[in-house]
């Protein structure tokens, strides 16, 4: 089967600061818009991430797709993924969503963007969060999620308000992706605010 790549747009294209436009129950059904969703689909496997927004390949609009794949989590410590919440999660599209909070303890942990490519940042999220929308047939749409899915929510969420992880991560914690995985990936969020000089108080955000 062929895949269609798109573009991934990085910070400062202007599509990514937008207030991407909804969608109504026939475009979302268009073949036009069924397109979409496959290439998005192809480009969030061949990148590879667990989220995308359609600004983040050049379309305003609102539609986010989330997938965490059981492969990505191969190799990752028994115990980072049980201090992030972090579970595979099936692909799923998400159209028009409203994001509301549920429980607002904050959870701080290192997050990464396609559109910030080779970048991350300790950036605080809320414990757990409703989305409601519609899916890619424009069915109505309910998900409560926590942990890492409303984190990862929040962050696609955001995307399509034409906001960056960028405008509300500790600007102290900013690194490479190269430099992160060398001498941070390893060590418990608390100890990396520690050792960055960040106030004991964001330290205890990262509950676990």
């Amino acid at each position: 089967m062929t895949q269609t790549i798109l573009k991934l747009r990085q910070t400062g294209e202007p599509v990514l600061r937008e207030s991407a436009r909804a969608l109504g129950l026939d475009e979302i059904r268009s073949p036009e818009i069924q397109r979409l969703i496959g290439a998005m689909r192809d480009t969030l496997r061949d990148a590879p991430g667990v989220g995308l927004a359609a600004p983040q390949v050049g379309f305003s609009l609102q539609l986010a797709i989330i997938e965490d794949r059981t492969e990505y989590q191969q190799g990752v410590p028994a115990s980072q993924l049980a201090e992030r919440d972090r579970v595979p999660l099936p692909f799923q599209v998400i159209v028009n969503p409203k994001l509301s909070i549920i429980d607002p303890m904050t959870r701080l942990f290192f997050e990464g963007c396609l559109s910030v490519a080779g970048f991350t940042a300790l950036v605080p999220r809320a414990a757990k969060v409703r989305v409601e929308g519609l899916d890619e047939k424009g069915r109505a749409l309910l998900i409560e999620a926590e942990g890492w899915q409303a984190r990862i929510l929040q962050h696609e969420v955001d995307h399509l308000q034409g906001k960056l992880y960028l405008d509300s991560m500790l600007p102290r914690s900013f690194m490479t992706t190269a430099n992160y995985a060398r001498c941070w990936k390893d060590k418990p969020v608390c100890e990396v605010c520690a050792a960055l000089g960040l106030p004991e108080t964001l330290a205890q955000w990262a509950i676990v």
